[in-house]
C-alpha cells in the first residue's frame, strides 16, 4: 500500500526594509505565520535596505545573487516576498532566482482558497485570484511551467490560470454576475433582520485575535477557533440575549490583515459590508500581540475604507489569559474599552452589560398603564424594547420599559 504525502515546501522569505527595520521583521513574522498557514516551512530569510524596491526586480542584484546562493544550499522550493510584486519583477526574479517566486498576495489569496467553505467564499476567492492573475499573466506562465503543486495553485488551478486574457475576462464577468445575486441574497436578508429590530451588531478585528472564540463563548455557535491566520471566511450571525431580556444580533466577520489585497477587499465587499450594516461594532484586539496597535491601526484603516467607522465601537483588549497585566493598552477611538479573555470567559459579562447600556441610551423610558384592550402592544415592547417591570390591577397592565424610537409612536 502506497501513501502519498503532500510535499512541504521549504520557502525563503524576503522582503525590502525601506522605513524601520523593526517594522519590516515583524511584518516578515507575519509572513512566516501566513506561509505556516499555507502548509508551507519557512527555511530562511532574507532582508534588504533601500530607499525603494527595484522597478525592475524589486531587490538588488547583489542580494538577488545572496538569495539565490540561500536557495541552493538550503534545498528551498521558492521565495516569498513580503510586497506585492508586478508583472515584470516576478518575471525577472523568477529567471534570477531559477525557482519559483510568489508575494503576500498571492500567499494569501492561496490561504482564501484553501478555507472558502461556502459557494460565496469559493465565489469571492476564484473572483479575486483571477483578478490577480490576470494582471500577471506573463508572470504566471512562467511560475506554472515550473509548478508540482503547492502555494499560489490552489482554487481556479492550472488549467484556467493557462487560458488567454479574453477567456479570463469572461470567467471574471460571469463570476461577478453570480456574486451580485449572491449580494442580493444578503441584502435581502439584512433588511428582513432590520424589520425585526434587533440590533445588529459585527464583530471585527485583525486576523486571529479571537473573532469567533469570542462569538462561541457567547452564544455557542460552534464556528471553527484556530490558531492561525484567516481561520474563519464566511460570516456567521447568532442572537445574544442580554441581562436585561433584550437581544443583539452577533455577525463574526473575516479578519483584516495589513497590505490586504484590494482583490479581496474589492471580491469580498458583501461580507465585509456587514461591519457597514451592523448599528454597532465589537474590536477584537489581542493585547497579547506586541503589535497590537498597529494591528488596531489596521483594522480602523478598513473599517474607514468600508465606510464603517461612524459607527459605536467597543474595544474588547483580548486574550489578556497571555499577558501579565503590566501592560495598560488605550483606544481613544472607541466609545468602551473593555480587557477579557473569550477563550476564559473573564469580562464578558461586562460586555453584555456595555451592548445592555448603548442599547437603552437610544431607547426612550415608558411609564404607563395599559389598558387590557390594548395588551397587544406589551408583544410589541417585548420583541423591540427591554421591559423593565409590569404590573396587572384594576384599571390595566401598569409598564416600565425602554422602547426605540421608531417604536415609540406605537405604543
Amino acid at each position: 500500500m502506497y501513501e502519498n504525502e503532500q510535499k512541504v515546501e521549504r520557502m525563503i522569505l524576503a522582503a525590502v526594509c525601506c522605513g524601520e527595520e523593526n517594522d519590516t521583521r515583524a511584518s516578515l513574522r507575519e509572513l512566516a505565520a501566513l506561509a505556516e498557514t499555507a502548509g508551507a516551512c519557512v527555511v530562511g530569510t532574507a532582508i534588504q535596505n533601500r530607499d525603494y524596491p527595484d522597478p525592475g526586480t524589486y531587490m538588488g542584484s547583489g542580494k538577488i545573487e545572496e538569495i539565490r546562493e540561500m536557495v541552493i544550499m538550503l534545498d528551498a522550493d521558492g521565495v516569498i516576498c513580503d510586497d506585492e510584486l508586478s508583472p515584470a519583477q516576478m518575471n525577472n526574479l523568477e529567471n534570477a532566482l531559477d525557482c519559483r517566486v510568489a508575494d503576500r498576495t498571492l500567499l494569501i489569496l492561496d490561504i482564501f482558497a484553501g478555507r472558502a467553505q461556502t459557494s460565496e467564499g469559493k465565489i469571492q476567492v476564484e473572483l479575486a485570484q483571477l483578478k490577480y492573475r490576470q494582471a500577471h499573466l506573463v508572470g504566471m506562465r512562467n511560475y506554472l511551467s515550473r509548478l508540482g503543486g503547492g502555494i499560489g495553485t490552489r482554487g481556479p488551478g492550472e488549467k484556467k490560470l493557462e487560458i488567454d486574457r479574453r477567456l479570463i475576462a469572461d470567467r471574471i464577468g460571469a463570476l461577478g454576475r453570480e456574486l451580485k445575486e449572491v449580494r442580493k441574497h444578503r441584502e435581502v436578508l439584512r433588511a428582513a433582520r432590520k424589520k425585526g429590530n434587533i440590533r445588529q451588531v459585527a464583530i471585527v478585528g485583525y486576523t486571529n485575535a479571537g473573532k469567533s472564540t469570542l462569538l462561541n463563548t457567547m452564544t455557542n455557535a460552534g464556528v471553527l477557533e484556530e490558531d492561525a491566520l484567516f481561520a474563519t471566511l464566511d460570516p456567521t450571525t447568532r442572537i445574544l440575549d442580554l441581562p436585561g431580556g433584550s437581544q443583539v444580533l452577533l455577525t463574526d466577520t473575516v479578519g483584516f490583515i495589513d497590505k490586504l489585497p484590494h482583490a479581496l477587499i474589492d471580491a469580498f465587499r458583501s461580507t465585509l459590508e456587514e461591519a457597514a450594516y451592523a448599528d454597532y461594532i465589537i474590536h477584537v484586539a489581542d493585547a497579547s500581540n506586541p503589535r497590537v496597535e498597529q494591528q488596531m491601526e489596521v483594522v480602523y484603516e478598513t473599517l474607514h475604507e468600508l465606510g464603517a467607522d461612524d459607527k459605536k465601537i467597543v474595544t474588547l483588549f483580548n486574550k489578556q489569559d497571555k499577558t501579565d497585566g503590566s501592560v495598560r493598552l488605550h483606544d481613544h477611538r472607541a466609545d468602551y474599552v473593555l480587557s477579557v479573555s473569550a477563550k476564559e470567559g473573564t469580562g464578558l459579562e461586562d460586555l453584555r452589560n456595555v451592548l445592555e447600556k448603548i442599547i437603552l441610551e437610544e431607547q426612550i423610558f415608558v411609564e404607563r398603564v395599559f389598558p387590557y384592550t390594548e395588551a397587544g402592544k406589551l408583544a410589541l415592547i417585548r420583541q423591540n424594547g427591554t421591559l423593565m417591570e409590569e404590573e396587572y390591577r384594576e384599571d390595566g397592565i401598569a409598564v416600565k420599559a425602554y422602547v426605540p424610537r421608531d417604536i415609540y409612536g406605537k405604543i
